[in-house]
């Protein structure tokens, strides 16, 4: 039976948290507000398919870390069928890896996922852990991207925030604040959580975040832990994935080809290439580079 609250837009329901705070039909006309977008305008990924493995699920999320959907969307299905299962993963050659993960960024991921599949391979038997310590232990996965493959992996009731779902909150919740904190988003995202379907409660939540920031900006920059991205032109990143673009295209460039091919200082492509060499994405071999 529906609750007495008719809800048709978030600036309703901002107004009836102002007065009311979190109460119980307050929370139910949230959930009605979060579920009715996404049933007229959820957002069809390729990670979305029931058909799909927590293997999928895993590569999805460390793919998402740090790189908008969209981008992530054309470069998904292509990663899979390059690499179908987390043992083809382990294996796979880093240049091969690499070359698959362009045109996503923050290459260290790659590395780490990488490392992941074999620690899977070797210690889970080949099986995606489900539960958030055992996640939480492998390469680049905190506990918030361990908490995020629990709920759309195995469907478990688990509570993280990330910044579509903290957009949300504030937007929602803290509407007259600018210093709101995830411990303070925390307890409302655990109440609110759809503990029967949590996977398609955080999509539909997500989704909703995303419709906000196209509608008001990012309501998110309102909260402690927001974080300004730095240029991307001239930065440390550009000089990195550059490098690596480029020895990949060239396998076996001497340093000072590549220098001029990139038209970068010759201090700052030494510099980088030393963190390449020493983080083993690049080995050096008679003056040449290669892909270790």
């Amino acid at each position: 039976m529906r609750h007495e609250i008719n809800i048709e837009d978030e600036g309703i329901l901002a107004g009836l948290v102002r007065d009311r705070g979190m109460d119980a039909e307050v929370l139910s006309a949230f959930k009605e507000l979060v579920y009715g977008y996404y049933e007229r305008h959820g957002r069809a990924l390729p990670w979305r398919n029931e058909a799909l493995t927590p293997y999928h699920v895993l590569v999805s999320e460390i793919m998402l870390q740090q790189t908008q959907a969209d981008r992530v969307a054309k470069k998904f299905g292509e990663f899979i069928r390059a690499f179908p299962d987390i043992c083809t993963l382990a294996l796979a050659p880093l240049e091969q890896l690499l070359g698959m993960w362009q045109g996503l960024g923050y290459n260290r991921r790659a590395l780490a996922l990488r490392k992941t599949a074999c620690i899977i391979v070797e210690r889970h038997c080949g099986i995606v852990p489900d539960n958030v310590d055992d996640l939480a232990a492998l390469p680049g996965i905190g506990r918030a991207t361990a908490s995020s493959i629990l709920a759309f992996a195995y469907n478990k009731p688990v509570v993280f925030i990330e910044t579509n779902i903290r957009t949300v909150f504030i937007h929602l919740f803290f509407s007259d604040r600018a210093d709101v904190s995830d411990k303070e988003i925390l307890p409302l995202a655990e109440c609110a959580l759809d503990r029967e379907n949590p996977q398609r409660w955080y999509n539909a939540l997500m989704d909703y975040g995303v419709m906000l920031k196209s509608r008001y900006g990012n309501p998110s920059r309102r909260s402690t832990h927001y974080k300004k991205q730095p240029a991307f032109n001239g930065s440390h990143r550009q000089t990195r994935g550059a490098i690596l673009r480029a020895v990949l295209g060239n396998s076996g460039i001497t340093v000072p080809a590549l220098t001029t091919l990139l038209g970068f200082d010759s201090h700052a492509v030494h510099s980088v290439l030393e963190e390449l060499v020493e983080e083993e994405f690049i080995r050096s071999n008679d003056d040449r580079l290669f892909i270790k």
